[in-house]
């Protein structure tokens, strides 16, 4: 009885504890499936937001040259073919591009994929037709991406759906890497027996071979091999095709899938991987190219193109030869595909930004208004004011000038560093940005170079002065020596650049001249408050200091900042806040943000219009004289050079109709470059300009402007031909009723000179200004200031 009742107890126990093992392996079961259920119904994958640059709009008559035209399809990866039968190819016959878009998804809205013919004449589009025309006879190609803001593991992918993949592409995944997809439940018994007796007897490392485990491999579990990590991958692989059909969980693999490695940067997925290798589309790439990206699932950096084409090649034929196996390719097909060169790019793009200092704007914007997991993992689509085009050119001949100018003096100017700004001041987009003349280490001097301004401040003290009534262009003012009392025990002395003053002198010719003396008399009579509170007006956000120096530009500010300043002047009297971002789309097409026109008056269009005139006199008669000869006279160019003390800062800051530009050049250790604001940033500037279709400047002349001769020697009304006039515009409530006896014998009254619009030089002979600035320019060298320090600790200033 003992006996029986012992076997009792044990078989009670034996099944208890399989009830227990069920159970336990039941939940565990369960658990799993929340898992796989969770994530594979859930938000898949971490998407980095994405950055485009402007798409090019294409319209009859926009200036667009067929050699610009072209170079936006190639970075855009089109090729040019014989044939335009496919999206992404175009053919050029004469001055008629015929090009076969792809279309875009901008999220408000679509444009389709069509046959473009773009025909061209003197640098324009002069026609376009199209397969599918819009009621506004505008298309586009679509936007270039330029970047993306990564997550933390910094994985990426393009992510596709099935029905867009090319049939080759799956045939060729079937046949190398899972014959039986269609037909198992998930997993290869024969190969994962095969893996278990090989990792438990310490053999060679075996993994399952099925499409299903690669993608529990990929997508659920750690890289660890393990026996528990196989008995969950064939588990969860039952489990996904309990729940999901072949379709889904193929889809899911094409997007998951690691084919590669791009610095720190992870390549996920065949989207992801055809523009990485190839440059293009997945649906451009021919069977040879899609055959060599599945057989990189075998090994990614084994079968790098670039480090081992070999070996790449010859996986390549391996899938090849497996298409042919399966009867996917026929015995010709397979001779021409094999016979292809790999012909992968020269080098990939993605990961690394193609202009990683206007990306980096972006992405300080959008960091104030984004949280961080937004920007890393939900897909967002950023649209830009970038320009490819004009980015490129720019960053091109910035680099070739500064490297010319380095060579010049290569034992102090060997490590010379800069940055340019551009943008369309109607608007504040921001057209081009450049941060360095290397590779971006993050360190943005469009925005991170906070420097010394020297002379680009001028302008804002002779705006006060035209603002208060009392002075006009002509104005006779001294530039004699000055010392200016700083907290009561100590006195500031400026000098011009020459070491001496030029004595009296029309208001234009100090300005074009840069003289220092002039303009801080002038400063001192409006005040240090308002000459702070008219920079804050025009948006500096940078601490301005309360010493009389800032005059003279003593005071640190970006790029950046320089450019909102003058964007004031280029626009007549209004500020356009610099913009770099025009929307922000959500992955389902819903529009998060349009950054519309945001514009506020600051100047008064009058005083801003007699400004503009002494800001081209710098350019057609001082300090920036070499951009007006250089570029065309008739863009009535305006502009402003300054150089720091003992010129450790080079900049320039000018504008033509339809661009806006700031250059600084320095040494990022803030050593001696010996260049002034015109023999350094002003080359600059011309050659970054010229690779620009210009405008003339041409402001709207408000009503209360009349262009008036005036006497410079008495400062009354006087006339064309009479010497010493200067023909200037004023304001009509300040023309003074005396006249010169040149005018009266002329009989001249007053309002009988019609109103020019913006001309640039009229002046005569005797004592114009013309003869003003080039008496002067013996002692004239430069804008530079000569006593620009900051303040220092003990309060006194150095000269």
């Amino acid at each position: 009885m003992k006996s029986e009742r012992g076997i009792g107890i044990i078989a009670l126990i034996f099944c208890l504890l399989i009830i227990a093992i069920f159970l336990a392996f039941s939940i565990y079961l369960v658990r799993l499936d929340n898992i796989i259920r969770d994530k594979f119904e859930g938000n898949r994958w971490d998407i980095p937001a994405k950055v485009f640059a402007r798409p090019l709009e294409i319209y009859a008559n926009a200036p667009i040259a067929q050699n610009d035209f072209e170079q936006e399809l190639k970075l855009l990866g089109y090729k040019g073919s014989n044939s335009y039968t496919q999206s992404g190819n175009y053919v050029t016959q004469g001055n008629s591009l015929y090009v076969h878009t792809r279309g875009f998804d901008f999220g408000d809205s679509v444009d389709p994929e069509q046959i473009l013919q773009v025909s061209f004449n003197n640098d324009q589009i002069i026609d376009v037709k199209a397969t599918k025309p819009t009621n506004t006879g505008i298309a586009r190609l679509e936007p270039m991406l330029i970047g993306g803001i990564y997550p933390q593991h910094n994985e990426d992918r393009v992510l596709i759906k099935l029905d867009k993949v090319p049939k080759p592409l799956i045939e060729a995944l079937i046949a190398t890497e899972d014959r039986n997809f269609y037909h198992h439940h998930g997993i290869s018994f024969r190969g994962t027996a095969r893996a278990l007796v090989s990792n438990v007897t310490g053999g060679k490392r075996q993994g399952g071979s099925t499409l299903t485990q690669q993608l529990i491999k990929n997508f659920y579990l750690t890289p660890e091999k393990t026996l528990k990590r196989k008995v969950n991958e064939a588990l969860m692989s039952l489990l996904l095709e309990l729940h999901y059909n072949k379709d889904e969980i193929l889809e899911a693999y094409l997007n998951e899938v690691n084919l590669g490695q791009s610095g720190n940067y992870s390549v996920n997925g065949y989207g992801l991987a055809s523009q990485f290798y190839f440059g293009q589309p997945l649906r451009e790439l021919n069977t040879s190219q899609q055959a060599f990206l599945v057989g990189l699932v075998q090994g990614p950096t084994l079968y790098n193109p670039w480090k081992n084409p070999e070996l790449a090649k010859k996986r390549r034929n391996v899938v090849l030869n497996n298409m042919l196996v399966m009867g996917y390719l026929t015995q010709d097909q397979y001779e021409r595909e094999i016979a292809r060169p790999l012909n992968v790019v020269d080098k990939p793009t993605i990961g690394t930004a193609r202009f990683p200092d206007f990306l980096d704007i972006v992405r300080r914007q959008l960091k104030t208004e984004y949280q961080e997991t937004d920007l890393t993992n939900q897909g967002l689509r950023i649209f830009t004011t970038l320009d490819p085009i004009a980015q490129t050119k720019v960053q091109n001949s910035f680099r070739e000038t500064v490297a010319r100018l380095a060579n010049s003096n290569p034992n102090r100017l060997k490590d010379l560093q800069g940055a340019v700004l551009i943008t369309h001041p109607e608007n504040g987009e921001l057209v081009a940005a450049v941060g360095s003349t290397q590779d971006f280490t993050g360190f943005n001097r469009t925005i991170d170079a906070k420097r010394q301004v020297g002379s680009l401040l001028k302008p804002v003290i002779y705006l006060s002065a035209i603002e208060s009534g009392r002075y006009n262009w002509a104005t006779k003012i001294e530039d004699s020596p000055i010392s200016v009392p700083v907290d009561g025990k100590q006195t500031w002395t400026p000098k011009n650049y020459s070491g001496s003053g030029n004595g009296i002198v029309p208001m234009a010719q100090a300005l074009a001249n840069s003289y220092n003396l002039a303009a801080v008399r002038l400063g001192q009579e409006f005040g240090q408050t308002t000459f702070r509170n008219n920079l804050i007006k025009f948006g500096v956000t940078s601490s301005i200091p309360q010493y009389p120096s800032i005059f003279l530009g003593a005071v640190d500010m970006s790029p950046m900042e320089m450019l909102s300043i003058y964007g004031n002047f280029a626009t007549g009297g209004f500020k356009y806040p610099t913009k770099a971002i025009r929307s922000v789309v959500a992955p389902n097409g819903h529009l998060l943000e349009r950054y519309a026109l945001n514009v506020q008056q600051t100047i008064d269009p009058s005083s801003a219009y007699i400004l503009n005139y002494g800001l081209q006199q710098v350019m057609s008669s001082g300090t920036g004289r070499s951009a007006y000869n250089t570029l065309s006279s008739e863009l009535k160019l305006a502009g402003k050079s300054g150089t720091t003390n003992d010129t450790r800062d080079s900049w320039f800051a000018g504008y033509s109709g339809n661009h806006l530009a700031v250059v600084w050049l320095g040494l990022d250790d803030n050593k001696v470059t010996g260049l002034t604001g015109s023999t350094g940033a002003l080359p600059v500037w011309i050659n970054a300009m010229k690779q620009l279709r210009q405008k003339p400047v041409n402001l709207r002349q408000p009503d209360d402007v009349q262009w008036q001769w005036i006497d410079v020697a008495t400062g009354y009304v006087s006339a064309q031909g009479c010497a010493g006039a200067m023909y200037i515009p004023m304001l009509r409530r300040t023309i003074p009723h005396q006249t010169t006896a040149c005018a009266t014998h002329d009989q001249v009254e007053i309002d009988s000179f019609p109103d020019t619009q913006n001309p640039v030089s009229q002046t005569q002979s005797g004592d114009s200004m013309e003869n003003y600035i080039r008496e002067s320019e013996n002692n004239m060298q430069d804008d530079s200031n000569s006593n620009t320090n900051r303040v220092i600790s003990s309060g006194s200033y150095q000269n």
